[in-house]
């Protein structure tokens, strides 16, 4: 069994499908295009996928197929709000199993990706043989205010919350998401780029357990951070275009994907998705696998995070 990531490879197909009048989703497929098909599903909403996403999946036993969600990475257009809500994804991933001509896939997603993976799984049950799920983020109000609004994440990186903050002003420090949204919708493009910058700079910050500078930097690059941080905004001000808070944790919600095998991997020190959400999700579905990786925050990056991924996607790729 793997204990690290598998060598970079490129991916053997690459196409924008088109998805509606206005969207066209990036679909890349990377492995072996006659093993067991695997959905990546990225985090954000807005982060996009990159190549080193596929290297958590054995080459030799899975198709690995990425997917940029709508106005995220290489999708068209790029960072745009229109039709972009999170049961268009869920149908967009439909889409993209019935262009592939696949009858069941496994899914694996982490933050938002766990939310989407959840949204789609529990849409969609039939056509699921797996879901491994990391850092677990439902969209819940209470999970928003936490990282957004505080008191939360800002207890522990006030300095970087000194910086998140300083672009608002103090009057409307109440909702920073919609402050936040309000700016990052702006026409004018030097007050979206400020915004969009902070706004990933904070999520940067605090993804790992010790801060890394590479990551941090992320937030320089303009045309990421504007899709990322204005995406990320659209969804939580709107939060995540559910009918309820809570509804992925909802009973009749898991009971219908409480067969699907199961493994949550949450990092005991994430402070952008605390724990608390994962164990819920846990309560609420105990068939499911739970791991706690301990010297761990919020991103797949981190080594023990990584290991227990890969784990996982090889323990699943021996399913029937």
């Amino acid at each position: 069994m793997a204990t690290k990531l598998y060598p970079p490879l490129k991916p053997y197909k690459s196409e924008l499908l088109p998805v509606s009048d206005l969207h066209k989703i990036s679909v890349k497929q990377f492995g072996n295009a006659q093993g067991q098909p695997v959905l990546f599903v990225h985090g954000g909403p807005g982060g996009g996928c990159d190549a080193r996403d596929a290297q958590r999946f054995d080459p030799a036993q899975y198709r690995a197929i990425l997917v940029d969600q709508r106005g995220s990475g290489d999708s068209l257009p790029h960072a745009e709000l229109t039709d972009n809500t999170t049961w268009h994804l869920v149908d967009d991933f439909e889409k993209v199993r019935e262009h592939l001509g696949i009858e069941k896939w496994h899914v694996f997603g982490g933050s938002w990706g766990s939310t989407l993976s959840l949204a789609y799984a529990q849409k969609h049950p039939e056509c699921v043989r797996s879901l491994t799920l990391r850092g677990i983020f439902t969209l819940r109000r209470a999970e928003l205010d936490y990282f957004y609004n505080g008191p939360g994440t800002n207890f522990i990186f006030p300095e970087y919350w000194d910086e998140y903050i300083a672009v608002i002003p103090e009057a409307e420090r109440g909702d920073m998401i919609a402050a936040y949204y309000k700016r990052l919708t702006s026409d004018d493009a030097a007050v979206r780029a400020e915004a969009g910058r902070a706004w990933s700079r904070w999520e940067m910050a605090t993804s790992r357990l010790h801060v890394n500078k590479d990551y941090l930097d992320r937030a320089d690059d303009a045309e990421f951070a504007d899709a990322f941080a204005r995406i990320e905004a659209h969804y939580f001000v709107n939060a995540g275009f559910f009918e309820r808070d809570g509804y992925l944790l909802e009973r009749a919600q898991i009971d219908r994907i409480r067969h699907i095998p199961c493994v949550i991997v949450q990092g005991a020190y994430d402070m952008v998705c605390p724990p608390k959400t994962a164990w819920d999700l846990h309560k609420a579905w105990p068939e499911a696998k739970y791991i706690v990786v301990p010297a761990a925050g919020h991103s797949a990056m981190e080594e023990g995070t990584e290991r227990a991924l890969i784990e996982a996607a090889d323990e699943f790729a021996k399913l029937p």
